[in-house]
């Protein structure tokens, strides 16, 4: 049996916390209910003990008999941490380190995964010191269930409703039974933009921020892969437990990953590579002097198509960003670069495309089949892909 420590913050959407409780239960999982004070104010312990079939914790300093700390106790006992709802506050209080209540110092004290469902006001969660706050705790491993949107309690409407309890329910599922499924696989993943240079101040790139990628490796990472992270110039901190290789250039990564393809099992090719390269770039400034600049650009380095020639039984997916023709253009590039998977972005769609946190995306197979997603947060299209990934590697067990 699974144990589960679900930790409950003080919101109005503590109410739906009974109910995943139960949820949890009926499906077979041990449920460990802590509670913060501010949660007790809007649904009673009592409640959440008649659920969870186990007495609800509250208090960092307990005096029971049993000889145990409290927080270190629940932490080495849980297989999961699941909040929900998560607080602002809760998650500001974790993302600086803080330990001052129970469900704080399980939260710090616990190696199993933690998983925030967050649930406030749309101003809140959009609040930029949130949003950073909750992208650090992103890059250290922390796992987020995106609130949904709709009416709030406060009247508005918009992001930040605590989802379903069956969503909830559904998406620790999947944390188990997904949790390994990468083990002992070696993933290459590229990301961000390359930059070529064209004097010692300029250069050509694209609008690549390297989200997509970065969540790939977090992902993978999660599943219990070995990773590998080779990343053009990129504002994101690598995630936690991932090799990360720095480069700047197509030729840089290109030697990078073509160093590394021999031992890998898995490469996932996020990178948004510039196409194009001056012939000569300037050993100092270009002056503005007044005259046209006229620019002679060679090809970069094809390392989706070099990587489509060499490989043998590693799984290969690429990416394809398209303004036009999105399905037909990739699916020419899926077989042109032997690829086993593609996922295509169609750049005119609203959602989709760099610098954002969601997507839009289309997957591709080798056998001509076709799976059109929904709009969705990178995250989560990074777990639909690596799920995908494993289905293909399951095939070719089967071989």
């Amino acid at each position: 049996m699974k144990n589960v420590v679900l930790g409950v913050a003080g919101s109005i959407a503590a109410f739906k916390a009974a109910e995943i409780a139960g949820l949890l239960v009926k499906k077979g999982y041990g449920v460990q209910v802590v509670m913060t004070a501010a949660a007790a104010e809007f649904i009673t312990p009592l409640t959440m003990q008649s659920v969870s079939r186990h007495p609800v914790c509250m208090d960092m300093f307990n005096t029971s008999p049993r000889w145990e700390i409290e927080h270190i106790s629940l932490a080495q006992g849980a297989d999961l941490v699941l909040v929900a709802p998560a607080t602002a506050d809760l998650i500001g209080l974790v993302a600086a380190g803080t330990a001052g209540n129970l469900l704080t110092a399980t939260i710090m004290a616990t190696r199993a995964p933690v998983i925030f469902a967050p649930a406030m006001n749309t101003g809140m969660y959009e609040n930029p010191v949130f949003q950073h706050r909750m992208g650090f705790l992103k890059r250290m491993g922390y796992i987020f269930i995106e609130p949904d949107e709709g009416r709030l309690a406060c009247g508005a409407s918009g992001k930040g409703r605590l989802p379903d309890p069956e969503k909830i329910v559904a998406f620790v599922d999947g944390i188990f039974t997904r949790r390994h499924d990468l083990q002992g696989r070696h993933v290459l993943v590229t990301a961000g933009p390359t930059r070529e240079p064209l004097d010692p101040v300029r250069f050509l790139s694209n609008y690549s921020s390297g989200k997509m990628g970065y969540a790939l490796a977090r992902e993978a990472a999660a599943r219990g892969a070995q990773v590998t992270l080779i990343s053009g110039p990129s504002s994101l901190a690598p995630p936690e437990g991932v090799e990360a290789i720095a480069v700047e250039t197509a030729r840089e990564m290109f030697d990078a990953v073509k160093a590394l393809f021999p031992a890998v099992d898995i490469v996932i090719k996020a990178a948004a590579v510039a196409d194009f390269r001056p012939c000569r770039p300037a050993k100092e400034k270009i002056k503005k002097d007044g005259a046209g600049l006229f620019l002679e650009l060679e090809r970069t380095e094809d390392i989706l198509g070099y990587l489509g020639e060499q490989k043998g039984k590693q799984i290969l997916v690429g990416f394809a960003a398209e303004t036009r023709e999105a399905v037909k253009n990739a699916q020419k590039k899926l077989a042109r670069k032997n690829l086993d998977l593609i996922v295509v972005n169609d750049l005119t769609e609203e959602g989709a495309g760099f610098e954002v946190d969601t997507n839009v995306a289309t997957l591709l197979f080798r056998d001509g089949n076709v799976l059109k997603l929904n709009k969705m947060t990178k995250d989560e299209l990074a777990g639909v892909i690596l799920d995908e990934i494993v289905k293909l590697l399951s095939k070719l067990r089967r071989r």
